[in-house]
């Protein structure tokens, strides 16, 4: 490793200081670039040298790179091959476990000399199972024996801290530490992006020495000072981001959409067969009260599954149509377009006939717009839409095209906003004479739309109340490979269903049809756990010849022709299909009320969310629902953990935490999903949300006295350093 002489700068390329090839595995491996990456590429844990670590936490990171810091407790050389092979295994423990390191051919000597029993070190590599037994094959170490000379010296290198970096399979942590060793003295040119009035009311240490602290901490209270400090920083630094975003927002100009008084509104709320929940009424006066000002609304609309958004967000549609406006609803998928535009128009009625023979002469015409829609049609679609005869219009990314031109489009309602990018939104809201208003809609928040959230991206809205009529979901787990006879009783409880009138859904992860198989694992050791996940046409067919015989069942997934789709679907939700087996193009937006139990192969596949989604298809007429969630997975696996969690309760917004937990956040203001790219490192956004609260209060105080940062040209430098191109669009376009 080479280290040029002298301080590196902060922004300086790692080959200089590291040498080309540390640089590219710290590259190509881990993101770091500069010195200030690595700088900010923290420790995740430290070991004592004076105390072992656990053991027992192995388990659960099988196929994993780890660091380990134990004590050997015995070694041996094994032969095989009639003694032409050797091995040596090695086991080493922390006085509560035991793992077993094994090394090969001619790589056994080294190690058989290093590695004596009562030697302590630290060793990384890959978690495996042999035997059914945990296992380092061939890992790497680093010898931890005491060079000390006096007592002074060997307790104080025994209490030492050693920090442990996420690491990878060529660079293990304390190569890692090494590095950053070379870059440390940078830490003093770092800018501090803090006001100093904010650190110092805060209590919070300077910069450098933060930076200091968590490379190379001295006390574990160094590292709690350094830790509080740098996730200020991470909190602050985006805080300030998104208040910028938020003051830039207040500063544009949008047309007020108010509803007028005995018009479209009024006449659909006087044919409606049922009252508002109190949950709804009080979200659609938030969002009329933002409708009616000059700024575009900005509102994220939570709800669980089944509370209803749809109708608060026709209602949002229907005020901006009132005044002359029109409103697009932009729908992931075109099963979930057809959907909605089925379920819009029938909740409208004569109102979504307007212009048409027997339309009411108060309503607007309402009109769907797919990629895979006839040229006949499409084309009446658009003209609809240019001279203003239509006021809503469903649709999917067609919707985006440079063809769909509006009369006054007023209202961008995103369902599901967490499968649309940046780009694809803004496309959108940039097709209005001036900037839409913009409501975006979720069931179930996914991480990354909790996690913005909490940091206060959007004015948010929560409908948390389920309407009158609904009915309770229980939610099991099958564990088909423990207990086979569950999985026999579960299609039991389909056919019992369908029997006494219901209907019911069969989930899958994938389709297979040949072109979405996962590619084959080369390694001999595959086990049942790593088996291809079950596909929707293969259940299909062993459902119809087995358990579910005699019944009608049909198969819907994303690459079948949207005609065909469009009709199972129909003749799905008029009863004539009994049971429809489905990849997760059903998640959102289908509404049969008459399907009353939901089976999910492989449910371990699915994320938290993804599952509650999926559960709320059942349970919305006045029969109860049931929700099966069916895995081969062992009962102590994480997995199953997760499967327990959605068993245990219909609280969409706390499985939200549950999956954020779990999944982390992703990045906060980039595109990428959870446990993808994150702009994270220490803060969490569960855990700290006493700091971002916090954050966000002085954020709003600083930009609101300096939208420019004119006179802060340190948080100017850490907010460039924080928003890339990609997340600047992000906040651009939101």
């Amino acid at each position: 490793m080479v280290c040029n002489e002298g301080v590196p700068a902060l922004d300086e390329d790692l080959k200089k200081t590291l040498g080309p090839a540390t640089a590219k595995v710290l590259a190509e491996q881990l993101g770091l670039h500069t010195a200030l990456d690595l700088l900010h590429h923290y420790p995740r844990r430290y070991a004592e040298r004076g105390e072992l670590t656990s053991l027992t936490e192995l388990a659960d990171q099988i196929d994993e790179h780890v660091t380990v810091v134990a004590q050997v407790a015995d070694a041996r050389i094994l032969t095989f091959n009639g003694g032409r092979g050797k091995r040596l295994e090695v086991t080493i423990t922390d006085g509560s476990g035991r793992l077993q390191l094994v090394f090969f051919g001619a790589g056994v000597h080294k190690p058989h000399k290093d590695l004596l029993p009562g030697t302590r070190a630290m060793f990384a590599g890959k978690v495996g199972l042999f035997n059914r037994k945990l296992q380092l094959s061939h890992p790497a170490y680093e010898p931890l024996g005491a060079d000390a000379s006096d007592r002074d010296a060997a307790t104080a290198f025994a209490n030492q801290l050693i920090p442990i970096y996420p690491a990878c399979a060529k660079l293990e942590s304390w190569k890692i530490a090494k590095c950053v060793d070379a870059v440390l003295p940078s830490a003093g040119e770092a800018v501090e992006p803090l006001p100093e009035a904010l650190r110092e009311g805060r209590g919070l240490v300077p910069l450098t020495e933060a930076l200091l602290k968590i490379h190379r901490p001295a006390t574990k209270g160094d590292i709690e000072d350094a830790r509080q400090r740098l996730k200020w920083d991470e909190a602050f630094v985006l805080q300030v981001a998104l208040a910028r975003r938020r003051h830039a927002d207040s500063q544009l100009p949008a047309v007020p959409r108010r509803p007028a008084p005995g018009g479209l509104l009024d006449a659909f709320d006087a044919k409606l067969p049922f009252t508002l929940t109190d949950g709804q009424q009080t979200v659609s006066r938030e969002i009329f009260e933002d409708l009616a000002t000059e700024h575009p609304m900005h509102r994220l609309l939570q709800g669980e599954v089944g509370s209803g958004k749809t109708m608060v967000a026709l209602r949002a549609m229907l005020a901006v149509v009132d005044c002359g406006g029109q409103a697009a609803m932009l729908a992931p998928t075109e099963v979930l377009a057809q959907q909605h535009h089925r379920s819009v128009t029938e909740m409208m009625g004569e109102l979504a006939e307007g212009g048409m023979l027997g339309g009411s002469d108060q309503g607007t015409k309402v009109v769907l717009l797919t990629g895979s829609m006839g040229m006949p049609a499409r084309r009446q679609a658009l003209l609809d839409l240019v001279t203003g005869e239509a006021g809503i219009v469903i649709g999917t990314h067609a919707l985006i095209e440079d063809k769909v031109q509006f009369h006054d489009l007023g209202l961008v309602v995103v369902d599901e906003q967490h499968r649309f990018g940046v780009e694809q939104r803004d496309a959108l809201r940039s097709k209005g004479k001036q900037p839409p208003h913009l409501l975006v809609m979720t069931a179930t928040p996914i991480p990354r739309t909790v996690a913005m959230t909490v940091f206060g991206d959007l004015e948010t809205s929560v409908l948390d109340q389920l309407p009158a009529g609904r009915s309770p979901i229980a939610t099991h787990v099958v564990p088909a490979k423990d207990k086979p006879h569950f999985l026999a009783r579960a299609w039991e409880r389909v056919r019992e269903e369908v029997e006494n009138g219901h209907q019911a859904y069969v989930v899958c992860p994938r389709i297979g049809d040949g072109e979405d198989d996962p590619k084959k694992k080369a390694s001999a050791e595959d086990d049942a756990e790593k088996r291809p996940p079950l596909a929707v046409l293969d259940i299909a067919e062993q459902l119809g010849r087995g358990p579910l015989a005699g019944l009608s069942v049909e198969v819907l997934h994303g690459r079948m022709d949207p005609a065909d789709k469009d009709d199972v679907m129909r003749r799905f939700a008029a009863g004539e299909v009994k049971v429809l087996v489905a990849t997760t193009v059903i998640e959102v937006g289908v509404n049969v009320p008459n399907s009353t139990v939901m089976v999910i192969m492989d449910a371990d596949r699915f994320g938290v969310s993804q599952l509650h989604q999926l559960r709320g298809r059942v349970g919305r007429g006045s029969a109860p629902g049931l929700c099966l969630l069916v895995s081969e997975m062992h009962e102590a696996s994480p997995a199953r953990a997760r499967l327990a969690a959605v068993a245990a309760t219909l609280d969409g917004f706390e499985l939200s935490r549950i999956d954020l937990e779990q999944r982390r956040e992703g990045d906060v203001l980039g595109q990428a999903q959870s446990g993808v790219r994150s702009s994270l490192r220490m803060l969490a956004v569960i855990e700290d949300e006493e700091v971002i609260a916090q954050a966000r209060e002085e954020a709003a105080r600083v930009v609101a006295d300096d939208p420019e940062l004119r006179g802060l040209p340190g948080l100017r430098s850490a907010l460039e350093a924080l928003l890339d191109t990609e997340r600047e669009q992000y906040l651009e376009k939101g």
